[in-house]
């Protein structure tokens, strides 16, 4: 057990704890001596949790909790999603890093998080406004046995996903295709998804998806102040950062286990629970042309349906707009 896998250790037996736990205890589970268990509570300490010590007691923690890698690691133990965290002050991009660390090597599971992104990266080579402290940005290290057509379908796992982990919070959300979450008509979540492939095979998919959190709506820049927002305006309560992660992977690795075992269709049936846009006048950008029509649902490979004159058209790729 390294290091870092000692202070997680330490984190979670002081959870465990109705109390005090005494140094022995810890001594004895992480197979080191006191001293070496009062180097890491400094450690600790120094990394944002509130420690007690007492000469007769042991040690106690105390209400809140930082965000960082070991109170994740500590939330996520025996899971696949969550099984690496790689956590970082600031990045230019965790899509970009996670990208990296597949390559090398890093193991389905290992997730990439930074308090703040200097490039994030939206779809459509847009950016993803990413101010440090705040909100929740992180990359996912997928390496599913699919075929690299059928690797589209993660785009929704991602999205049921990020969907139930902002439903957990006390406001229902909706999905604008493909993978955007939103609430009041307000985008709050984004997800992209980036891949590493052969023709029959791939190597790995990077799942991306950013949320805001904690940010005011006077904090967003002048022009997005008007299409986003937060949970903590929606709901006037703050998030804890660490919890939403746990439970958004946790609700991620269930559903991927889904896409794995049964396919594409109950993923599909649970992301049309969330989607509001069937029936209603949207606009479709593409890269060189805008259109309108009227969103007739998604198809069974999760197109998008757009009525036009009379003809039903599939949309596979493109940013949808409600009118």
């Amino acid at each position: 057990m390294g290091e870092k896998e000692q202070e997680v250790e330490i984190i979670r037996l002081l959870k465990a704890g109705s109390g005090y736990t005494s140094g022995q205890l810890l001594s004895v589970s992480l197979g080191v001596s006191r001293t070496a268990v009062w180097k890491h509570i400094t450690a600790l300490r120094n990394m944002g949790y509130a420690i007690e010590a007492s000469p007769s007691k042991g040690y106690r923690l105390r209400e809140g909790r930082p965000f960082n890698g070991v109170e994740l690691q500590s939330l996520l133990a025996g899971r696949l999603l969550g099984s690496q965290v790689h956590f970082f002050d600031s990045l230019d991009s965790t899509n970009a890093k996670a990208f990296e660390l597949a390559r090398n090597g890093a193991p389905e599971g290992a997730v990439v998080i930074a308090e703040t992104q200097t490039k994030g990266k939206g779809r459509i080579g847009r950016k993803w406004e990413s101010p440090a402290g705040m909100n929740l940005y992180l990359s996912i290290i997928l390496r599913p046995k699919v075929a690299p057509q059928g690797a589209q379908g993660l785009t929704f796992v991602a999205a049921v996903a990020a969907a139930e982990a902002v439903l957990a919070n006390g406001v229902k959300p909706a999905v604008k295709w493909p993978n955007d979450i939103l609430i009041g008509g307000r985008k709050t979540a984004g997800i992209l998804l980036e891949m590493d492939s052969e023709p029959d095979r791939v190597h790995f998919v990077i799942a991306g998806i950013g949320v805001n959190l904690n940010i005011k709506q006077d904090s967003f820049p002048e022009y997005i102040s008007q299409t986003a927002t937060s949970l903590i305006e929606e709901t006037g309560s703050p998030v804890d950062r660490a919890v939403f992660t746990a439970n958004l992977l946790a609700s991620m690795e269930r559903w991927y286990g889904v896409y794995l075992s049964e396919g594409f269709v109950p993923v599909l049936a649970a992301w049309k629970g969330y989607f509001a846009s069937a029936g209603r006048p949207v606009k479709v950008t593409f890269f060189d042309k805008t259109v309108t029509g009227v969103c007739a649902g998604v198809d069974e490979d999760g197109a998008l349906l757009l009525e036009r004159d009379g003809r039903i058209e599939r949309v596979l790729s493109g940013d949808v707009e409600a009118l």
